[in-house]
């Protein structure tokens, strides 16, 4: 299928809404310089070109919860089936076929230990064709988060950054504790990220000036970001590939903060395993890929060994779409 490239003001809207997704149309198209018209115009064929959504976040971190990365082997022909069954669990993410179909990857952030017991000793071990599961926990993430990729395109300049930047949330230390009202508006989010007030009110059955409350103290502590999920082709970046580097222990900081300011990389994240670093990057093609690994990785001291892995085809990215 022919991919559509976007123009200059398609990626000004796509940095725009990264750096704040509930940011609104007119406040936007002051920063661009265009009419709010044109901001919805755009928005809406985005959707359809370019798979554009917009969708709250929660950071499992600020709420106690650690985040896995689960890598499964299995026989080709149940790869696609079982990234499917993934993809539709509510606690997944990022859903890839990997390694010529005979793996699939995720994220996978359960609610509970008993949650996360469940599935990596009890229903994927028990998965018919499941050949291996290794699961990674996350320990620290070096770029990610509220952090995204579009952040990196510069299709908006400094003056235009600032302008559209939200206050960001201080750190904090502790956890935060949600109630049922939190955990109700946080599922909304999470299924439209701009979503309106008036419809979070009819959604929830609070109050408007308390669904606003809420959601300034959600964002304001940490616990709520919003992230832009988009196609990676019509931005030029037509390859996707894992990175699994090992790393001397006494290298981790360096290596991680130098991996956060390469344009390439989407993610980055020290994690347990052999291989202690993992990062997710964005190429053009398998050239650019090569360029990169040999020019920008390997001259990175402290990494002794890569893993490379291309991602076949993307499952699910932030929420799961079987129509697309």
């Amino acid at each position: 299928m022919d991919v559509q490239p976007l123009d200059s003001l398609d990626l000004k809207l796509l940095q725009a809404l990264q750096l704040d997704g509930r940011a609104a149309f007119s406040r936007i198209g002051d920063v661009l310089g265009v009419s709010d018209q044109t901001v919805a115009r755009r928005f809406r064929r985005l959707r359809t070109t370019a798979g554009l959504r917009v969708l709250g976040v929660v950071d499992e971190a600020r709420l106690g919860r650690t985040t896995w990365i689960v890598r499964l082997g299995c026989t080709p022909d149940v790869s696609e089936q079982l990234a499917t069954a993934l993809a539709r669990r509510s606690d997944t993410q990022y859903v890839d076929l990997i390694a010529g179909g005979t793996e699939v990857m995720c994220a996978m952030k359960p609610r509970s230990e008993k949650d996360r017991d469940e599935l990596l000793f009890d229903r994927l071990r028990r998965t018919p064709r499941v050949t291996s599961v290794s699961a990674h926990c996350l320990l620290h993430i070096f770029y990610g988060g509220p952090l995204g990729w579009l952040d990196k395109i510069q299709a908006l300049d400094a003056e235009q950054v600032a302008a559209l930047r939200p206050p960001q949330a201080e750190p904090r230390s502790g956890t935060v504790a949600l109630d049922a009202d939190d955990e109700a508006l946080l599922a909304l989010l999470g299924r439209d990220g701009r979503a309106t007030f008036s419809e979070l009110q009819s959604a929830t059955g609070q109050s408007e000036s308390a669904v606003k409350r809420r959601v300034e103290r959600l964002r304001s502590s940490g616990v709520l970001y919003f992230d832009v999920q988009h196609d990676t082709a019509p931005l030029g970046q037509g390859v996707g590939a894992m990175l699994w580097l090992t790393v001397a222990p006494a290298a981790l900081a360096d290596v991680g903060r130098a991996l956060a300011e390469h344009r390439e990389v989407r993610f980055a994240a020290a994690i347990t395993g052999q291989a202690n670093v993992v990062a997710s990057v964005l190429s053009s093609d398998t050239g650019e890929l090569y360029r990169y690994l040999s020019e920008k990785i390997g001259a990175l001291a402290g990494v002794r060994a890569v893993e490379t892995v291309l991602s076949l085809r993307q499952i699910k990215q932030l929420t799961y779409e079987p129509t697309r």
